[in-house]
């Protein structure tokens, strides 16, 4: 019943997911007076400039955040670095409460990415907080972020320039944007945030799933930053778990976002030539679709049915890329907890801050085992964590049920409270 109701509840949305005019905002100080196509351009041949820097930012009116918080927000965009070590671009939301910071230091900020929001371009974070387009559900959170007095730099995260493709699920490109946008956040002209700002991470799903993979690099990718905590909720560690319940179930459009954004990201290895003709109208779908229109065309899809040799999970993964790289090499990539450890581990990912995850009871989409065996390899490697999962919701219901959970953690982290995780 859960699921029907989700389900109906999703292609409600997908009907009233409509496109509608971008407010007017404020006249942008000195510097900051990109149009909205500069943007989203495409990028470059090549892209150049470090990690943070601020290529483009325009004034933002967050219609989709309730509340009229006083606020100043901007569009940004800005140099990160993909999965490969390459520059990319990147574009997000900066938004700084006009109320002044009163516990201490500077205004923090949380660097923050959302839940899955769909691929097509129009479905970029930034776009639908400013109203360009309503298929998503976290403004709510952003509010409280902002109540409590934190800045947030929310990451669309890669792939949402005009001719991309969003690289969902792709941990190095979601952790390096996460981490950029913050640096970003202090290079906005006329903008009030300093480099000594403390910085908390947080995010649910493929949030969730970003917010580790940002709390897993800060230290080796942006050791500058004085990251204090994170959250993650939700969180899809293990790919392969996942999609082994994914697959035709009433959920497996997150599969065939999964899929698309692995080849969005890895364009080499062998991909669309093994699609049939309804794998290639499915990869239109998926790049054309957001979160709900992409449920409602993948409803109970299986993958075998879309390549012309019907290839299962386990034969996409067994298939090999330039130097014999596999599928399976690629996705085992993305899987978090994996070579963490503290500060003086000499682990390959080193994490020296608290870190909070949580799930539902209810959680019908993300396996259980992974959620939990990625809390227990945090625990296992001896970081700080608090594990919560006695939220009476489902997937869904349990990005907003924790929500306040969040904001008092990261509020804690930044006025410098302890924590004792219950591992």
């Amino acid at each position: 019943m859960r699921l029907r109701t989700l389900f109906s509840t999703a292609v409600l949305g997908a009907a009233l997911a409509v496109p509608v005019t971008a407010p007017q905002a404020a006249a942008a100080p000195p510097g900051c007076d990109a149009t909205d196509a500069d943007i989203y351009a495409a990028p470059p041949a090549a892209v150049t400039g470090n990690p943070g820097d601020l290529l483009a930012c325009r004034p933002a009116k967050l219609t989709n955040i309730p509340g009229d918080v006083p606020m100043k927000a901007w569009k940004v965009r800005y140099v990160s670095t993909d999965a490969k070590g390459q520059k990319n671009i990147v574009t997000g939301t900066v938004a700084v409460p006009d109320a002044a910071w009163t516990k201490g230091g500077s205004r923090p900020t949380v660097a923050f990415n959302p839940g899955t929001l769909g691929s097509g371009l129009q479905c970029a974070f930034s776009k639908q907080l400013a109203g360009q387009y309503v298929d998503m559900y976290e403004g709510g959170n952003l509010q409280l972020f902002l109540k409590a007095g934190f800045a947030v730099a929310a990451t669309d995260g890669a792939g949402y320039l005009n001719g991309q493709v969003h690289t969902y699920m792709i941990g190095a490109n979601a952790g390096h944007a996460l981490l950029d946008i913050v640096r970003t956040s202090r290079r906005i002209p006329g903008g009030t945030l300093t480099a000594d700002g403390k910085v908390g991470i947080s995010g649910y799903s493929e949030g969730g799933a970003a917010s580790l993979w940002g709390a897993q690099l800060a230290s080796s990718y942006a050791p500058e930053l004085n990251v204090v905590g994170a959250a993650a909720g939700g969180v899809p560690g293990d790919l392969k778990l996942t999609a082994k319940q994914l697959n035709g179930s009433f959920f497996a459009g997150f599969l065939a976002d999964a899929l698309v954004g692995l080849n969005a990201a890895y364009p080499e290895m062998p991909f669309t030539d093994l699609m049939n003709d309804k794998g290639r109208r499915a990869i239109e779908d998926v790049k054309s679709n957001c979160l709900f229109g992409t449920l409602a065309v993948f409803l109970g899809a299986r993958v075998e049915n879309f390549s012309k040799d019907g290839l299962s999970l386990e034969r996409l993964y067994a298939l090999k890329g330039p130097g014999g790289v596999t599928w399976s090499e690629i996705v085992d990539r993305q899987k978090l907890g994996v070579d963490i450890g503290t500060p003086s581990s000499g682990a390959t990912y080193t994490i020296g801050f608290p870190v909070f995850q949580y799930r539902g009871w209810l959680e019908e989409i993300i396996p259980h085992e992974t959620e939990d065996a990625t809390r227990q390899a945090y625990c296992e490697a001896g970081i700080n964590t608090t594990w919560k999962n006695t939220y009476p919701t489902e997937h869904l219901s349990t990005d907003w049920g924790a929500a306040g959970d969040v904001t008092n953690f990261l509020g804690d982290r930044f006025e410098g409270k302890p924590v004792q995780g219950n591992c």
